[in-house]
C-alpha cells in the first residue's frame, strides 16, 4: 500500500513506466498512503492509514455502491480494456460472486490529424468551445454516428462542416413532410425492423442513420408513417430530427433567406464580396448563419 508511484503495469501503455517496488508486475494498488502528487487532496482515513483509493477499485466501488450487483452495459475507451476492466471484473466477482456486467462497450479514440486527443497534449475538443465557434453541438453526434465506435475517427473542421451541412438539409427534408392521413402499418414495421436490426449488428449506427434515408425515399409510404417512424427513430439517435411548432419557420421568412441567399450568390459571381460579406452578416445578425458546402449554400438558425 506503499508504492510512491501512482498504479503502473506491464505493457506499452503510454506514459507507462515499470514499478521496481511490485513484488509482481502485474499487481496492483487498492489504496495508497504516499501520492506521486504533492498535497493530495482527495485523502480519507482508513484501516491502512490515511490514502486513497487505486484507480481499478475506486471504479468498482462506486459502480457497485450506486449501480448495484449486476450492470447490463459497462463503458470505457479502448484503453481501458487492460488493465482497468479486467482487473475490475476480477476484484468485483471476487467480491460479488457472480458475473457483474453482461456487456463491455468499448470505443475507439478520437483523433486529430496529429493524433490521439489527450488532456495531457492539450488538444481536447469540447462541446462549449464547437458551440462558440457556431456549430450545432448535435452536428458533432451526427458526425459521430455516421462512424462506428469501433472505429478511430478523425476529427477535422471540413468533416464538421460538412456534418452541419448534411444535418441541416435532413431536417428540412423531415420538416417537408405533412403530418396527414393513417399510419401504414406493414410499412411501419418493415423499416422499424430495418433500423432494429442495422443496431444489433454491433450499434451499427451508420446503417442505422441509412434506414432514415431510405424511409424518406420510399415513394409508396405516405408522410405520415415517415414521420412516426422517424420521431421513433430519433429517440434513439436524439439528432432533433423533429421540429417544434415553434421553430418550424413560416414561408415567408423562408422565401426571404432563399432571396438573400440568391443575391449573395450573384454577388460573389460578379466579384463583389463586400456585397457577398454583407448579406451574409445581416443573416446572421438575424440569427441565420449560412453554410457554404460544394452542394451550394444552406442555414441555419442560431
Amino acid at each position: 500500500t506503499n508504492h510512491k508511484e501512482d498504479e503502473l503495469v506491464v505493457g506499452s501503455r503510454e506514459g507507462v513506466e515499470e514499478d521496481d517496488n511490485k513484488r509482481n508486475q502485474a499487481d496492483f494498488a487498492l489504496w495508497f498512503t504516499t501520492s506521486k502528487f504533492e498535497n493530495h487532496e482527495m485523502v480519507w482515513d482508513s484501516p491502512w492509514g490515511v490514502g486513497y483509493p487505486g484507480w481499478h477499485i475506486e471504479c468498482s466501488g462506486i459502480s457497485i455502491k450506486y449501480l448495484g450487483d449486476y450492470l447490463d452495459i459497462h463503458g470505457g475507451g479502448v484503453d481501458n480494456i487492460f488493465p482497468h476492466h479486467t482487473n475490475e471484473i476480477a476484484q468485483s466477482e471476487s467480491y460479488l460472486g457472480h458475473k457483474w456486467c453482461n456487456y463491455w462497450f468499448h470505443n475507439e479514440h478520437l483523433m486529430d490529424e496529429s493524433g490521439k486527443m489527450s488532456k495531457s497534449k492539450g488538444d481536447i475538443l469540447t462541446v462549449s468551445y464547437l458551440i462558440d465557434k457556431g456549430y450545432d453541438p448535435i452536428a458533432f453526434r451526427f458526425m459521430c454516428l455516421n462512424s462506428h465506435y469501433r472505429k478511430q475517427l478523425v476529427f477535422t473542421f471540413d468533416a464538421l462542416d460538412q456534418a452541419q451541412s448534411t444535418l441541416t438539409k435532413l431536417r428540412k427534408k423531415i420538416d417537408n413532410l405533412k403530418d396527414e392521413g393513417k399510419v401504414d402499418k406493414n410499412k411501419y414495421d418493415e423499416y422499424n425492423s430495418k433500423f432494429i436490426d442495422a443496431l444489433s449488428e454491433d450499434l451499427n449506427t451508420s446503417n442505422a442513420l441509412t434506414v432514415i434515408y431510405d424511409v424518406l425515399k420510399d415513394k409508396d409510404m405516405n408522410d405520415k408513417t415517415k414521420l412516426e417512424l422517424i420521431t421513433s427513430f430519433d429517440e434513439v439517435v436524439s439528432l432533433d430530427l423533429i421540429k417544434s411548432n415553434e421553430e418550424v419557420l413560416d414561408n415567408e421568412l423562408e422565401d426571404y433567406i432563399n432571396k438573400k441567399i440568391e443575391e449573395r450568390m450573384e454577388a460573389k459571381k460578379n466579384k463583389d464580396y463586400a456585397l457577398a460579406d454583407s448579406i451574409r452578416d445581416e443573416l446572421l445578425s438575424k440569427g441565420i448563419k449560412l453554410i457554404d458546402t460544394k452542394e451550394g449554400t444552406t442555414y441555419e438558425l442560431i
